[in-house]
């Protein structure tokens, strides 16, 4: 709603009056869409400062380290939910009555299997083909064998597609990571839980049975909780982009998988155990923070600070907790582990984390557990994806209940400006 104005003199024009719009929280957000009819438009790389929709779903207060899912504080989800309770509130906007949840979770047990035929795609990408490479590539086909709900403009549609990403992308990941290995696919339980599930379908084989750890799927559970939904980020942002062409959403999501996979996104946990790789050992700290002080020095550490948290990120919080108690179950000794824990307690200790905030962030220590459960490091960026696809299928379908837009924005261009073309070829 506007309530304020804000004045803008454009060149050769008079002053050009802007609403000034307010949302229940954040900061006020100045309607620039009637600046084209003055010739002009902003220019803002990245777009940083600039609100591409309105959404009812997350709100975050990087300052204040807030995150919220439809009101309700992340540390709360991730402590007393579940990960498909969670998905509830996000898709439809309310916490589940006892009746509303039980159905929706036997709607997502009951959809856990994929098409047999796309247990065949994957055989046609290499053993050692990175594990997104192929997420990405059997995502976007899951169009093909689910074409009966792909009207976007339809709502059950929508919905039936809603709950088949939900349902089946863990399948399609575990098999991801089964493939890779060169053993066979595991086909999920309808018995155990969303977590559990997915940890049973990674870990088991036919050779002998395989019991869930109630400590490691309570941990997976709320790995999946804090990397459900983030707001306006790279990957959602893309799914909304590519959305707002009417494309199905299995594409969609392919695309959001396709934006995490990039390092400084979704990759950041993976890039966090390649750093504690290459320190190594405890006695090799010293050096690599002396490194990571240095402004002419490129090396980095990874899994500390956050671009959208200046404070303390909420999310890392419960994982740290989370943490702790996995290496404790598992009475873990592991040079990479100890690296990790010690790396932890400086940056908690010393002036010079404290004095710019650079506290450990959700990436480290979801790394740190997925490690701890023997999870290959390509798998992190999956499980990630896994996560975060309630989240992107509730921006999507919010999009559409909104009403669509395509997608377009402008550009500052520096090219040449007009010339005249004559071919070299004719002489």
């Amino acid at each position: 709603m506007a309530d304020k104005k804000a004045t803008v003199t454009c060149p050769g024009e008079t002053a050009v009056e802007l609403d000034v719009l307010k949302g229940t929280l954040g900061q006020d957000v100045i309607d620039i869409r009637s600046l084209g009819s003055h010739g002009v438009f902003t220019f803002d790389p990245g777009f940083t400062s600039t609100a591409s929709c309105e959404s009812k779903i997350t709100f975050i207060d990087g300052d204040e380290g807030i995150l919220l899912h439809r009101g309700f504080p992340i540390d709360q989800l991730a402590t007393h939910s579940s990960y498909l309770e969670v998905s509830y509130i996000l898709l439809y906007g309310e916490k589940p009555t006892p009746q509303e949840f039980e159905e929706f979770k036997t709607t997502v047990t009951r959809h856990t299997m994929i098409h047999e035929q796309i247990t065949r795609l994957f055989h046609g990408f290499r053993r050692d083909s990175h594990p997104m490479a192929v997420l990405c590539g059997v995502t976007g086909a899951l169009a093909a064998f689910y074409h009966d709900s792909l009207d976007v403009n339809n709502p059950r549609h929508r919905e039936i597609a809603a709950f088949r990403l939900l349902s089946k992308m863990p399948t399609v990941a575990a098999m991801c990571y089964k493939y890779s290995l060169g053993q066979p696919f595991v086909y999920p339980r309808n018995n155990l839980s969303y977590a559990g599930n997915f940890l049973h379908m990674m870990f088991s084989t036919p050779c002998e049975e395989y019991v869930v750890n109630p400590v490691l799927e309570r941990a997976m559970d709320r790995i999946l909780i804090l990397h459900a939904d983030h707001e306006q980020n790279a990957s959602t942002s893309t799914v909304r982009t590519a959305g707002s062409s009417g494309a199905n959403p299995f594409a969609c999501i392919a695309a959001g998988i396709a934006s995490l996979w990039g390092p400084a996104h979704g990759g950041a946990n993976e890039a966090c155990l390649k750093m504690l790789e290459e320190i190594n050992r405890k006695e090799h700290i010293p050096e690599f923070l002396r490194r990571a002080k240095d402004k002419n020095d490129s090396f980095r550490l990874m899994g500390f600070g956050h671009r959208v948290y200046k404070n303390y990120d909420p999310r890392a919080t419960v994982m740290r907790e989370t943490c702790h108690e996995v290496l404790k179950e598992l009475g873990m000794k592991d040079d990479l582990l100890e690296v990790a824990m010690e790396l932890e307690h400086i940056a908690l200790h010393d002036p010079y984390f404290i004095e710019r905030k650079l506290y450990p962030n959700v990436d480290f220590y979801s790394g740190i557990i997925l490690k701890a459960m023997g999870i290959p490091s390509s798998m992190f960026t999956v499980i990630f994806a896994m996560a975060r696809t309630v989240g992107w299928i509730a921006h999507w379908n919010e999009m559409h209940d909104d009403g669509i837009k395509i997608a377009r924005p402008r550009q500052l261009y520096t090219g040449y400006t007009r010339r005249d073309f004559t071919s070299n070829l004719d002489k």
